[in-house]
């Protein structure tokens, strides 16, 4: 492949536009059954297209799980288990290889792949050590600049921003804010101290993501060189800033929105530090009243929903530059969230679904059948040999992953007999903890290393896990069948590299 400008070519390799999103579950869409939001293009997307059912994520935090799926590797491989690590420079991305091979490769949004955050690195563990923000410095004791490796994104059609303060000058949603007179300054909605009242959509972090994705494909529409553009939202991460305007058609309607999954009883269960991250933090169980938590999984939602609508936006551009049936759309995200389920907000050690199920859906009306709901297993980290494998490039020797082209073209319903998860002391602000996960169609089983702790749950009678059948005499024999499984999953994440060359 080359960039030359001139006239498209027929027989060249398809663009890409990868939309990634930030700690969204997979039941957040219409297509997914959620009748509560309003995603129209997103379930437009799944009715031209293929929408896999399990598709999980390798670690419920950012970091970990974004290394996994732009490499093809497992996070404990790639040498990034935790948020606040820096991706080694000897890691190949899947971008990395696609720019070798003639694709253009751009971004807006995040990418963390580095530590954003270096207070560790320059005040030492103790937070007592840490700098406090001041008017004049804003946020930028918090957030630095991203250290970049040999990524594939072109410097001019790098979008970054990490997270969508408005005060980081590194951010390009900061300057394009900025441009327009404007500055993010949330402030609670109706005295709530879970939510606030977010951006305007004409302003707001997915609007400048979208914004930076059409500008990029008006731009190279109708060029020989296929494209690729990573749309790295924000949202619906925490804080709960969505739009007002997205907030208000829940307001009428709060008091039948469905609370958590969990009970009190149910945490008898569960290893003990569960109970404990539920009532501490921002989030205590025990301080939050029915009403509160109705109103955090309305204002998610409305995030969800202001997403769907900057997806709307991208997918008609590509209708409208001619750019629809040669463009693979992968709508995804990075991990899932609790969201009060099991007692718990935001994410931590946790692997239960709503933490690492996620939603996948894929489009490529040139090759991929319309329509198809595909309820095998699947990884995240299963996108990048996908990529490759659709550009008819070979694989990675590092890639430990499977592609979906398979599963996408029809050729086959089958994917993966079980999915693996892991955390290794993944998030630093929490104790540590070392814990895996094996699941299959028909069970879970999580193991915390060191610690005579674990679950295990039968998901055809029990699919929201809330009974940890761990202890259960009965289910012994299941037990340990998942830790034999579990065994050979951590295994196969032995790094392939360096390949062989020799027979001694």
């Amino acid at each position: 492949m080359s960039r030359n400008e001139g006239g498209a070519d027929a027989n060249r390799a398809p663009n890409i536009l990868w939309i990634c999103t930030d700690s969204q579950r997979w039941d957040t869409l219409g297509c997914y059954g959620n009748s509560w939001v309003t995603t129209p293009h997103a379930d437009r997307l799944a009715a031209d297209g293929v929408q896999f059912s399990h598709c999980y994520a390798q670690n419920p935090l950012c970091t970990p799980s974004r290394g996994s799926f732009l490499t093809g590797r497992y996070p404990v491989t790639t040498r990034l288990r935790q948020n606040g690590q820096d991706i080694p420079d000897t890691e190949r991305l899947v971008t990395t290889r696609l720019a070798e091979e003639g694709y253009l490769c751009g971004l807006s949004g995040k990418l963390h792949l580095s530590a954003c955050d270096r207070r560790i690195e320059e005040y030492g563990r103790d937070a007592g050590n840490w700098p406090k923000p001041t008017p004049e410095r804003g946020n930028q004791v918090l957030d630095g600049i991203e250290r970049r490796i040999n990524d594939g994104y072109t410097d001019t059609e790098f979008y970054w921003d990490h997270a969508p303060s408005g005060k980081l000058p590194s951010s390009s949603y900061t300057r394009w804010l900025a441009e327009r007179g404007a500055v993010v300054d949330p402030q609670p909605f109706r005295g709530s101290a879970y939510v606030k009242t977010g951006m305007p959509s004409d302003l707001h972090q997915a609007t400048f993501c979208a914004d930076k994705a059409i500008g990029f494909m008006r731009a190279h529409a109708g060029r020989s060189y296929p494209w690729l553009f990573s749309v790295n939202i924000f949202d619906p991460h925490f804080i709960l800033d969505p739009p007002y305007d997205y907030l208000e058609p829940y307001l009428d309607r709060l008091d039948d929105v469905p609370l958590p999954n969990y009970s009190d009883g149910e945490l008898d269960t569960k290893p003990p530090y569960q109970r404990e991250f539920s009532e501490r933090g921002g989030f205590n169980r025990l301080e939050m009243t029915d009403a509160d938590h109705r109103l955090c999984r309305a204002a998610y939602w409305a995030m969800c929903d202001h997403i769907d609508v900057q997806l709307g936006r991208m997918m008609d551009t590509l209708d409208e530059t001619g750019q629809r049936d040669d463009t693979i759309v992968i709508f995804t995200s990075d991990h899932g969230e609790l969201l009060g389920d099991h007692g718990i907000y935001v994410k931590g050690p946790f692997l239960y679904d709503p933490a690492i199920r996620v939603p996948l859906i894929v489009r490529w009306p040139e090759r991929f059948p319309a329509g198809r709901r595909v309820d095998s297993l699947v990884e995240l980290s299963d996108l990048a040999p996908t990529l490759l494998d659709a550009a008819g490039l070979s694989r990675e020797p590092g890639m430990q992953t499977e592609s979906l082209l398979p599963v996408l073209t029809g050729d086959t319903d089958h994917h993966r007999d079980d999915v693996y998860c892991e955390y290794y002391n993944s998030n630093p602000n929490d104790p540590a903890q070392f814990c895996t996960m094996v699941r299959t169609q028909t069970h879970k089983l999580v193991v915390f290393h060191g610690q005579e702790l674990g679950e295990l749950y039968d998901l055809e009678r029990d699919p929201d896990e809330r009974a940890n059948l761990w202890d259960d005499a009965d289910a012994a024999r299941i037990k340990v069948e998942l830790m034999k499984r579990l065994m050979d999953r951590m295994a196969q994440t032995a790094d392939p590299l360096p390949p062989r060359v020799g027979i001694y």
